[in-house]
Parts: structure tokens; sequence; C-alpha cells
């Protein structure tokens, strides 16, 4: 890592605070601010007018885009200046005017962001939010605090999401979607409030589910959603049928952890 003042790629007009620690190969724009407290690895570009507050820690081939806003405060009264964290890992599409701010000690004092997500423009994460990989955020999705947003899942533009919320690996939230409660793996939701549509199925196949296992999953959604089934029930159903079909596990296992109710 070196000191961004011996930085050759760096825009004569940005501003790196001498406390910032950017690898040799970080690309900064145009009247971009890089603050006290930034780590940034190697590959990342920030682009120009791009604000990044520390402590904050950035992996490797990331691109920020312009105007974006990145490990500022968060939106918490409660929050009295503490030093909490922001980590975004590695290859992470950060568009315009995104905000994504860090943590704070009522929780884990951390926003953790994994790898290869795409946040399309105005899109929001805020405090103690954890993000998995391969995550998908429309232009305009938003987060309250605390929300975990599971592998794969994708939220259409202008999605909504309560906080404390979870959202499940693969599920598919509709444009316009007000989430107020957990939304279960594979599960297709949409409406104001969200209502189930069933199964992401084009998901699937497109990463590489079998016919079979999509059928499996197709059989677990009726078990939760199609059979009468109390909620406990159809969690002992559907771990039932996990042991034949090992990609229904994940869907038992969110729902029997789940403590807002899911969406049903």
């Amino acid at each position: 890592m070196h000191r961004a003042g011996l930085h050759l790629l760096i825009h004569p007009s940005a501003l790196v605070d001498p406390g910032a620690e950017l690898d040799s190969s970080v690309e900064v724009g145009p009247f971009a601010v890089i603050g006290s407290g930034v780590q940034i690895d190697a590959g990342t570009r920030v682009g120009p007018h791009v604000v990044v507050r520390g402590p904050t820690r950035i992996g490797r081939d990331n691109h920020i885009f312009q105007f974006a806003s990145v490990g500022e405060d968060p939106q918490d009264k409660k929050y009295g200046g503490e030093p909490t964290w922001l980590e975004l890992g590695d290859r992470n599409q950060v568009r315009e005017f995104v905000t994504l701010h860090r943590g704070t000690e009522q929780d884990q004092g951390v926003t953790r962001i994994g790898d290869d997500n795409l946040f399309m423009a105005y899109s929001h994460v805020a405090h103690d939010c954890r993000i998995g990989d391969q995550v998908i955020m429309a232009n305009a999705a938003s987060l309250g605090g605390h929300v975990e947003i599971q592998d794969w899942a994708i939220l259409g533009g202008f999605t909504i999401v309560h906080q404390f919320c979870r959202i499940g690996a693969h599920s598919f939230c509709a444009m316009g979607s007000v989430l107020t409660r957990n939304v279960p793996p594979y599960v297709t939701v949409g409406g104001h409030p969200a209502e189930p549509h069933g199964i992401n199925s084009e998901g699937l196949r497109r990463r590489g589910y079998t016919p079979d296992a999509v059928q499996a999953i197709k059989r677990a959604y009726r078990a939760l959603y199609m059979s009468n089934l109390k909620l406990d029930e159809a969690v002992e159903r559907i771990r039932g049928m996990a042991e034949s079909q090992p990609e229904l596990a994940i869907l038992a296992d969110f729902l029997a952890a789940t403590n807002r109710g899911v969406v049903r």
C-alpha cells in the first residue's frame, strides 16, 4: 500500500487525506474526496466527484462511478460519531448517486458488502446491512438499517425494504415492492405490500439449476404457500424434502430462523 500523495493515478484536483491508504494501482478521478481511514485495494477505480469517508475498507477491482457516496455517517439519530466501519468486497459496481453507509454501535458496528454486486443509480444501503455476493439492487432500491440480502437476490427498481428484514438467496423482488417481512430464498414477490408470485424459475435456470432441482423448489413453494400449513408445519415438510433435495436446505433453515414473519 502507498500513501496517496505518491500515487500517480490520482487526478490533480482530487483530495486524498494523508491518512488514507491506496494501492498504487487505484485510480481516483477529478474532484473526488478520499478521507482519513479509507483503505482501497488494487485495481479499484474511484470516479469523478465520489466521496469516500472512513473508516472504510474497499477491496479489489471495484468501480465506483461519479457522485457516489461511500462510507458516510449512518442516518441514525442515535449515532454520536463513534468509529464504525463500511466493508466493500471485490469487483462491485457502485453506480451514480449510490449511498453506502457505515454501521452503528447498536449492531456490530459495520456494514458488510460482499463481492460481484451491482448497485444501480440512486440505490441506498443503510447502516449495519449485510449483503452477500452477486446481488443486484436496481435504480433507487433502498434498504433500511440492519437488513440482510443473501447471495444472488435481485431487488427491482424502487423496491423498499424495512429495517431488520432478510431477503433470501436467489429471490426476486419486482419493481416497486414494499417489504416489511422476510422474503424466503427462491421466491418471487411484488406489490405494496409485497405478496408471493411463484419461484424465480428463470434466475435459477440461468444459474445452472437442473430441471429436477427447480421442480423440487416448486414443490417446496406449494408446501409453504398452497397447502394450508402453519409455518412450522411447512418448515418440517420442507426439511423432510431436503433430505433428497439438498437445494431445499437453505429454504428450511431460512424459514426456521425468521423473526419478522415471511411474505406469505
